[in-house]
């Protein structure tokens, strides 16, 4: 009888354990929905806050486009001494009016004519 009601002690600790083992589990699996969720929640905050970025994107984008369509009076009054019309560039008389500047004026001319949309 004594081995008997040992065994049976010795069950009901070990079911005792399994029992925690499983309590410790569900709790674990708790946490890790409560995170689930929190992330679930967070992405559809940064979801809406990507598309608010990506529509001020292409507002920037268009309003960029719609930009500066004249020169500086410096550029123009380089460009007329050349005798390049602004109205009509072509790739070949503008290198040939720039020849006579460095390399960095060059760019910066080039550069003030691509702004103003005179260049493609």
């Amino acid at each position: 009888m004594n081995d008997e009601l040992t065994q049976t002690v010795e069950r009901l600790a070990a079911t005792a354990a399994l029992l925690e083992q499983a309590a410790a589990r569900l709790d674990e699996r708790q946490s890790i929905d409560r995170i689930v969720a929190t992330v679930e929640s967070r992405e559809s905050e940064l979801e809406a806050k990507l598309a608010a970025a990506e529509q001020k994107i292409a507002q920037l984008e268009a309003s960029a486009t719609a930009g500066r369509k004249t020169l500086p009076a410096a550029t123009q009054n380089l460009l007329a001494k050349q005798g390049v019309a602004v109205e009509s560039i072509e790739a070949g008389a503008l290198d040939a009016a720039l020849t006579s500047l460095s390399m960095e004026q060059r760019f910066a001319v080039k550069a003030q004519l691509l702004r103003a949309g005179l260049l493609g």
